[in-house]
């Protein structure tokens, strides 16, 4: 089978795995805040708070800025449920902004018109969670415009796009937001096995997230109700939770880091080469914005409909059966039963709707070879006659 992602890890991730293994520290040790600086430095940001998963660090995110029962956040349908998620866990409600046809991102446009709407109607968004799908930023600079306009507070998923960068910046300086999130799972640009982070460049945020992560525990005397008893003492202050990272994890995360501009040029090369092979098909290929260097964890197509002679559905399942593993990111989250016994309707997203009609992602990670890839489009373009259609 030839998977839609992998990692890839190499000696030296190993050797700085088993050095952690054989030290004093597998929990919280060094490796934790010296991989926070890492990214933290590589971002041009000034904070980073690693915890044990990207959803982890939306749902810190979230409470950092005050979300909470009553508020109102807002985000993509196009993403995986965690990016609604967060909200929820705060007791908050969710709504969604259909996106662009040609990014799959967050579309600005619909984003301005809801918002106009919400402001008329007295229930304004707390929080926008932009989603930059695939490794692509959104129109950051845009959405912050509009921030200021209606006064909501922004959190950027950027699961997908570490390495990546917008208007010449890091995805991640968060020049355009409070917050930015990055996933460490397997399939993305680095991996910790498991893990994420967020990054700020507040100095209250870090310290909330930072505190939200291990239980709501501070060690810091001026963060305590009265003078600690000893060198000893901690205490809560808050409702926190058991997201911390381990220096196993962290000790990866850094290995990786030596390779995270490798990795995105590679992608870049992959996802050139497909569009070379595809070049003259009726197939529809990423678009990207000129202002963007995309982190392209993803090389999502779409088969327009009345092209092929078959169905969407059986293309995906064809290729599945002939051992590639495409997949299809993401089902609109209103889709998930969950969120349509809220009510959502997808005749609200015509785009999102369009694009799982049509959506496809094709194999991209580091170690994709030139066969395996000329693989993928054979399969995708010449079983039972597709050739005679583009």
């Amino acid at each position: 089978m030839i998977p839609y992602g992998k990692q890839s890890i190499s000696d030296e991730d190993i050797n700085a795995v088993v050095e952690v293994l054989r030290s004093d520290f597998l929990t919280q040790g060094p490796c934790v805040p010296e991989f926070e600086r890492a990214v933290a430095s590589y971002c041009g940001a000034n904070y980073a708070v690693a915890v044990n998963s990207a959803t982890s660090a939306l749902h810190v995110a979230c409470l950092a800025l005050g979300v909470g029962a009553g508020d109102l956040v807002w985000t993509s349908p196009i993403t995986f449920v965690a990016s609604a998620n967060c909200a929820l866990y705060c007791g908050a409600e969710v709504d969604f902004v259909d996106i662009d046809p040609s990014t799959y991102n967050m579309c600005v446009s619909s984003l301005a018109e809801k918002l106009e709407h919400a402001q008329n109607n007295g229930r304004l968004p707390k929080v926008v969670i932009p989603v930059h799908l695939s490794g692509q930023s959104c129109e950051m600079a845009e959405i912050h415009a509009l921030s200021v306009k209606y006064g909501f507070r922004t959190i950027e998923d950027a699961s997908h796009a570490i390495g990546g960068s917008y208007q010449g910046a890091k995805i991640g300086s968060c020049r355009f937001s409070d917050i930015t999130v990055f996933s460490f799972h397997p399939v993305k640009i680095i991996t910790t096995g498991e893990g994420g982070m967020a990054v700020t460049n507040d100095p209250e945020l870090v310290k909330r997230m930072a505190r939200l992560r291990s239980h709501g525990i501070t060690r810091y005397p001026s963060e305590m109700t009265r003078p600690p008893d000893g060198s000893w003492y901690y205490e809560q202050i808050e409702l926190g939770f058991n997201y911390r990272m381990t220096d196993i994890q962290a000790a990866l995360g850094l290995s990786q880091m030596q390779r995270l501009d490798q990795f995105v040029i590679q992608r870049k090369a992959i996802a050139q080469r497909y569009d070379e092979l595809l070049r003259d098909t009726a197939i529809v290929r990423p678009f990207q914005y000129p202002n963007v260097y995309s982190a392209l964890h993803l090389y999502i197509v779409r088969l327009p409909s009345g092209v092929l002679k078959t169905s969407h559905r059986e293309v995906f399942e064809r290729m599945r059966a002939d051992g590639i593993g495409v997949n299809l990111h993401y089902i609109p989250v209103y889709r998930q039963p969950y969120y349509e016994r809220m009510g959502f309707k997808p005749e609200n997203f015509p785009q999102a709707e369009r694009y799982y009609a049509e959506a496809i992602t094709l194999p991209i990670y580091p170690g994709l070879t030139s066969e395996q890839q000329d693989l993928v489009v054979r399969r995708l373009l010449t079983p039972s006659g597709y050739q005679t259609i583009f």
